[in-house]
């Protein structure tokens, strides 16, 4: 964790660091070296060990703070596999706009964006059966019980749960099976519709996690979806005029509670971006693969293939269709004038008419392909591996636990610096600046004594943390030292 603090990008930036400075910081004579701490990996990512410690992790952040338990949000963050070790299958990265060879995990977050596990995909299967075969069963071992049976039973709106998605998980057989489990879903309306009159929203006082006071202006109506299911359908007015609509199964809740639950989702954006520039978020934790289950479904190549094709030849068509229409007898009606424009809407017809059978070809074509094949009849050129998963979910749990640290010392500053964006910046610098180390043994403690910095009012939000800290009486690992934080010679 403090390597993950102090900013080392991977284990092999430690040969570049001094081994005797580091060694003082974990109470060794020196830090182990860099095939030490390989070795020390492997053995602790054995028999799913870190999938069982990122699931305690979880149980006691939850009941540590379960109002943080009742709201989150889940969301696909996908990891761009650059190596040659295997031929990942290709998805979409939105923040790069390709089709990258890649593994998508599933990042389950708390409002305020801190995290309390997630799950790696090398196949990803859709949000919706993620969330369903993956997240919700670990839910039920790690979340605590916020809302009692009894309490279930005698209201059925209640809910147990809200999990909030973006449009990925928008499908009404979804939202019906969740609702049948008491758990309520959040989401962007996938069909909006027409715009609602502007003398329907009306200003609502809201108060964001990050502590923010502001204003919405927000309607809302009763939505019936395909399935006969009712839910709650709100809309946000902006200043220009635009309607934002998000729909949800949360029938007892506030309009402005769900407003700034569904539009606080980039506090995980947030910290999806924050976790890739300073936590290498991305990185490989090593260079192996694994096998994959050979009963693994994935999509069959030839499908995917004809399927490409047949898109290539509907947008060609759309083309010819739009150029057809565009072809008009501007000039007056005679043989001279005539002649050319039909010609001209002759050549384009019997081009839409190729393109018409041909995409009538493909189509019959596809309909005798099946969809998905099991890893084990992908022809030998498509088969292919999985990244090793165990060492570096291992490695994500210790920078969750990092980010957590992070952002528990930034709540604390966020009081005294008039800026709190430069909350994390400040933490950053005094991660990185030196400091004096002085035992006691007679007294029984540990003074670190941190240098000053070049602005003044940082040093007297570092005074506070420091005084936070020294409250907290906390003792130097193995030994019997308590630890005193003092900011200067003082």
């Amino acid at each position: 964790m403090f390597t993950a603090l102090a900013r080392v990008k991977s284990i092999e930036s430690l040969r570049y660091s001094a081994p005797g400075e580091w060694g003082k910081l974990i109470g060794l004579d020196r830090i182990p070296e860099v095939r030490t701490l390989r070795s020390k990996i492997k053995q602790l990512t054995q028999d799913n060990s870190p999938q069982q410690w990122n699931e305690a992790l979880c149980k006691e952040w939850m009941q540590m703070a379960p109002e943080h338990a009742g709201i989150l949000y889940v969301d696909g963050h996908v990891r761009v596999y650059n190596g040659q070790q295997t031929k990942l299958p290709r998805h979409h990265v939105a923040r790069q706009r390709l089709c990258l060879r890649a593994t998508t995990d599933y990042w389950v977050n708390a409002m305020d964006g801190q995290p309390f596990f997630r799950v790696n995909k090398a196949i990803d299967p859709g949000m919706i059966k993620v969330i369903e075969n993956d997240i919700l069963p670990q839910l039920e071992k790690t979340r605590p019980c916020l809302v009692e049976l009894k309490e279930l039973a005698a209201d059925p709106l209640l809910h147990k749960l809200t999990l909030i998605c973006d449009r990925e998980s928008y499908s009404p057989a979804y939202f019906k099976r969740m609702k049948a489990q008491r758990i309520a879903c959040l989401t962007y309306h996938k069909y909006p519709g027409k715009d609602w009159p502007e003398d329907e929203f009306k200003h609502y006082p809201v108060l964001l996690p990050s502590g923010q006071k502001t204003e919405l202006k927000l309607a809302e109506r009763g939505h019936c979806l395909s399935n006969q299911l009712w839910v709650r359908e709100i809309r946000k007015l902006t200043v220009k005029g635009h309607q934002t609509s998000i729909i949800c199964t949360d029938y007892r809740s506030e309009i402005s509670s769900l407003a700034v639950a569904m539009f606080s989702r980039w506090s995980q954006e947030n910290f999806f971006k924050y976790c890739r520039e300073h936590f290498s978020l991305d990185r490989l934790a090593d260079y192996c693969t694994e096998p994959i289950s050979e009963t693994t479904e994935v999509v069959n190549p030839e499908y995917r293939q004809l399927a490409s094709r047949i898109k290539s030849s509907q947008g060609k068509l759309n083309r010819l269709l739009a150029k057809l229409g565009a072809i008009t007898l501007e000039e007056t009606i005679d043989p001279d004038n005539v002649e050319p424009y039909l010609q001209k809407k002759s050549v384009c017809q019997e081009e839409i008419d190729g393109f018409q059978e041909q995409l009538k070809k493909l189509k019959e074509e596809r309909k005798k392909v099946a969809h998905h094949v099991q890893i084990k009849d992908l022809p030998e050129a498509e088969q292919f591996k999985q990244l090793s998963t165990q060492s570096k979910h291992f490695i994500d749990t210790i920078k969750m636990i990092a980010y957590r640290a992070e952002t528990a010392m930034a709540n604390l500053l966020r009081e005294t610096i008039s800026r709190p964006d430069e909350v994390r910046s400040l933490l950053r610098g005094i991660y990185r600046c030196e400091a004096d180390l002085i035992p006691d043994y007679e007294q029984g403690t540990l003074t670190v004594k941190l240098h000053y910095l070049a602005n003044h009012r940082y040093d007297e939000a570092i005074q506070k943390l420091c005084d936070e800290l020294n409250s907290t009486e906390t003792k130097f690992p193995r030994t019997n030292l308590r630890l005193i934080y003092q900011l200067g010679s003082g």
